[in-house]
Parts: structure tokens; sequence; C-alpha cells
């Protein structure tokens, strides 16, 4: 049992059944509850899993499409004080699998979207799992069907049971476990505090200006750190929540205009299908509802805000920064506010990296260097943090010698303004001909050039050099590569592409040399991702290496 002056998430519940008691508070499909009934439906879970013995530390794995109902067990396992363990419905057996040999969950709860993996689960022996439970209906048929490895059982949410049932909370305050898989693409736990998550939610609250009157749409899963964080800063404030199953943009729009949104999050990804999906269209019926919109995830590039604003001219336009290790965002910075004369302030390019605003109140960041340059890698401290990787996780790859800062892995620089510059990765640096090079800095440089769609730069063994600077290209559709020198000047061949006129284009704006890439790959498919939409870099090195022969040949 907790003191009384500490943090918990289900705090938010007073609220929901009080002063939101007879509004509806969630939205999905079908379904709409009021905040009584939706307080209702916790108690009755965490009555249920008392019921079955569970309670304090005990691991609970979550793996569904988004609803009300996800949000109901995560509330009601942390009212018990047990962790739950988000799983991404996403992932393959093989990573499901590695994610729960590291959390050790006593119970898995999921619903149709994970069919795919789960009938192979049944004959894989996990130890701890003694109980498989649906979040849906018990009318799920292939529950009826689990191996005798897991027992099927459905807890009834009809009952609210003993309404003052305390909360509870778990060993050091842990209260979720989230994963991440960097560039790896191997699960990594991260213990995250109910501290955490509710300065988190406070600070979007504060900044984004999150309010009880908002309608918020959940575009992201609730398997991520953004998802949950501004999921969790919503309940808290008492908003609306419009819960569709996955991301899809024409549902997502869909839900806009019927449900008269005011606000939602996105990923650079999310906003290009959401402009794509509007291309040739001058209006439509949302564009006046959404007022906030905060983009995480990666950076949007200038072509991509300028159309989010004209799609979403009334809405207050956000970029945050942040990693799961920091439950979400360390800071913030605004790209366009229409209350302030309509005027736009979008993200900054320059050799120093790209600016990505202003940490938030309860963020403490400092830069970690050599002293010859302000320039090292990124530091953070605060109740924000997370606690720890969880055991059996990787060990982390970037590791501060001063163990009250966590190192985030970026390597940037912090202005005399306060703002954070980023660079690059420091795991992903490339050693060439002895200087650093950041793969993102010659990235930020190629995607600038109007015939291309994407870059991902690497290095590749070399003998000379010891890493070669090779990046390989995506062009638009409307764009041709050609493999011949090109004499004639750019603006003559604009709708033409080519190593040559990529080198220039780098030299044209101000790439050091060194820098620039040896060998340009024409990338003919996909980039290769994580489940968390991240570029798996070794997989395109790999695949850049693979071709070491041909590159040696056509330098």
């Amino acid at each position: 049992m907790g003191k009384s002056s500490e943090a918990h998430i289900c705090q938010c519940l007073s609220l929901l059944s009080t002063l939101r008691r007879n509004s509806v508070v969630t939205v999905s499909r079908n379904r709409r509850k009021t905040g009584e009934e939706f307080v209702e439906s916790v108690m009755g879970l965490a009555q249920g899993l008392l019921q079955l013995g569970l309670g304090p530390g005990d691991v609970i794995s979550i793996a569904a499409f988004n609803s009300e109902l996800y949000l109901e067990w995560l509330l009601a396992v942390a009212f018990v004080g047990a962790i739950a363990a988000p799983l991404n419905y996403r992932w393959s057996y093989e990573e499901a699998v590695l994610a729960m040999e590291v959390v050790r969950p006593v119970m898995l709860v999921t619903d149709e979207s994970c069919i795919p993996w789960y009938s192979k689960l049944q004959l894989h022996h996990i130890p701890s799992l003694r109980r498989h439970v649906s979040l849906d209906l018990p009318s799920s048929d292939f529950l009826r069907t689990s191996s005798n490895v897991l027992s099927t059982e459905t807890i009834k949410k009809d009952s609210v049971g003993d309404a003052q049932l305390n909360f509870s909370w778990a060993p050091e305050g842990v209260v979720m476990i989230c994963f991440t898989s960097g560039t790896s693409g191997r699960p990594k736990g991260v213990a995250i505090s109910h501290s955490a998550f509710i300065i988190q939610s406070l600070a979007k609250i504060a900044i984004v200006g999150y309010g009880e009157d908002d309608v918020y749409l959940h575009t992201a899963p609730l398997c991520h750190i953004g998802g949950l964080s501004s999921a969790l800063a919503m309940l808290m404030i008492g908003a609306r929540h419009v819960l569709i199953p996955k991301f899809e943009a024409k549902s997502a729009l869909e839900a806009i205009e019927q449900h008269k949104v005011t606000t939602l999050i996105t990923v650079p990804a999310m906003m290009a299908d959401f402009v794509l999906k509007f291309r040739g269209i001058e209006t439509w019926k949302g564009m006046e509802s959404v007022k906030k919109i905060l983009n995480g995830g990666g950076g949007l590039s200038s072509e991509l805000t300028k159309a989010a604003i004209k799609l979403f001219p009334q809405a207050k336009l956000l970029s945050a920064y942040g990693m799961t290790e920091t439950c979400s965002s360390l800071t913030f910075m605004t790209l366009y506010d229409p209350r302030i004369d309509g005027r736009k302030l979008q993200l900054v390019h320059q050799e120093r990296g790209i600016c990505v605003g202003k940490p938030a109140p309860h963020v403490e960041l400092r830069i970690s260097g050599d002293g010859s340059s302000h320039v090292g890698r990124i530091l953070t401290r605060g109740p924000h943090a997370m606690l720890r990787y969880w055991q059996g996780s990787p060990p982390n790859a970037s590791v501060s010698g001063d163990e009250v800062w966590l190192d985030t892995g970026d390597v940037g620089s912090i202005d005399d303004s306060g703002n954070v510059w980023l660079i690059g990765r420091a795991n992903g640096r490339i050693k060439s001909g002895g200087e650093n090079i950041y793969p993102e800095e010659v990235e930020r440089i190629l995607l600038q050039h109007p015939g291309v769609n994407g870059a991902v730069v690497v290095g590749i063994p070399d003998a000379r050099l010891t890493e070669m600077v090779v990046a390989c290209v995506q062009i638009r559709e409307d764009w041709q590569w050609i493999s011949t020198s090109i004499r004639h000047s750019v603006s003559k061949q604009m709708l033409q592409m080519s190593s040559e006129i990529l080198c220039q284009f780098c030299k044209e704006n101000n790439l050091t040399g060194f820098k620039i890439p040896k060998v340009f790959i024409l990338w003919k498919k996909p980039f290769p991702l994580t489940t968390t939409g991240k570029i798996r870099r070794d997989q395109v090195r790999g695949e850049a290496i693979s071709q070491r022969q041909y590159i040696i040949s056509n330098l």
C-alpha cells in the first residue's frame, strides 16, 4: 500500500466518476461510455484480477487493437498494483516470444489482432504464463482452442464490486514496461513509474494545451509510449476519447469528421498519409474542428509541414522529441500557431543539426563532451526518466559515466536560448578517414532535394578509409535515375537523377567534403522498418555491404 502523497495513474478515476459522470468519455466502434460506466468497467476488472490472486508486482501483457477496453485493462492492472507490459500486435511470433521472455508475464490479454502468432505461442513453453484472457467478449473462437499450456478465462466487467477498493503500487512504483527496439529490432523492456507518466501528462496539458472539452483521436497504438503518454494525459484532464482499432488515413479522417475531433498525435508517416489522401482537394469537413496536433517520432520536413498546415489550417502544430526511456517527450517546438497572426515557426536546419525546441519544464538536459566542443551526448535526468531496463533486457548501448544522468544516445548541442539541436545517434556514427560523420546530417541535406523521397546513409568497411560513406536513396515517381555522366546543368534536367547530381547538390548545400557520400545506391523498395517505424539501418548496411563488389567497380 502506497502513501497518500505518491503518484498513481488511477487517480484520474475520481474525476471521471464525478465531473464526467454522465458525459461520454470514450467512443469505440459502436460503443459509447460515460465517465461512470468507464470507471465501473475498470473497477469490475480490478475486482476480477484480485479474485484470481493477482496483485503488486505481477506482470500482465496486453496485445490488442486500440479500444476503450484496452484503456480499462491498463488502469485495472495498475489499480491492483500489477505491471502492464503492452506488446505490439504487429510483432512477429519470434519478437513476441522474446518480449515475454524478458518480462515473464503471468497473464496474457489479447484480441483478434494476435491470431497470427498466438497459435504458435501455444507450442512455446513460457513458464511464467498461467492464464490467457480475452480482451473482447467471450465469443472469441480461438480462445476455446487453447492448449493445456495456457488456461483460458474471461473476466466479467459487469460488476463494480467493492467501490472502496484502494489502489496499490508495484515495487519501485513501476506501472508499465514499455518496449523499445531502437534500430536493432530486439525488444528491450523499459520500466516506467507512475510519476513519470503523470508529470509527462501535465507537461502535455500545459504545453500543447489539452483541455476537458477536447475530443482526442487515438491514432498511435497504445503499445507505444507516445500513444500511452497522450492517452493518460487525456484521461487526467477528462477529455473525450475516440478510438479506432488501428491507424488508417481513411478511417482516421472519417472519425475526425464524424466526431468533430479537436486533437490528435502523428508521426511523419501518418501526416504523409493524410496529405496523400487529400491531394487535389481544397476543403473538407474536418478542417475547422482540429485545433491541436502533436507530431513525434521524427521531424516533419518543410514540405510536409506546409501541407499539414493547409490540411489543418486551424490547428496549432507542434513537434516533440523524446524516447521510450524518458516516457515520451523531452522537448517541444511550435511549428505553426494560427492564433499568432498565422505565423509559421518552422523547424530550422543548419550545419549544427536540426532544432527540436526547448525542454519541457520538468526536464533537465546537459551536453556531455570532451570539453573541446559544445557538441556532445545529450543527457537528461528527472522524474520523467525510466527507473531501469527490465531484467533480461539487452544492455543499453549508451551508458553515461554519471549514474545520475540518463544517456539518450543522441548527439547534439544546446544554444544560448535553450534550444536543443540534434545532430544524430551516437551509435550510428561513421568513422571515415579519421573523421566523425553522423548519417542524419547527410540525410537531412539529401532529403531537401526535390527528387529525393527517402535516404539512408550508412558506412561500409573500407581498407583505406576504415568506413566508406554510402547513401541509399529513393527517388520520386516522376524522376528518372540515370547512370551516365550528366554534362548539362541540373536546372535543365529537373526530372533526372544521378550520383553526380546528388554529389553536386551536397556541395551546393555546404556539406563538408568528407561527409559527402562516395557512392549513391538507388533503393527501389521500401526501407526495412522496426515495428515502431524506425529504419533498420543494420539491414540497409548489410545490403549495401553485399553490393560491395558492385560499389568498388563503379568508383
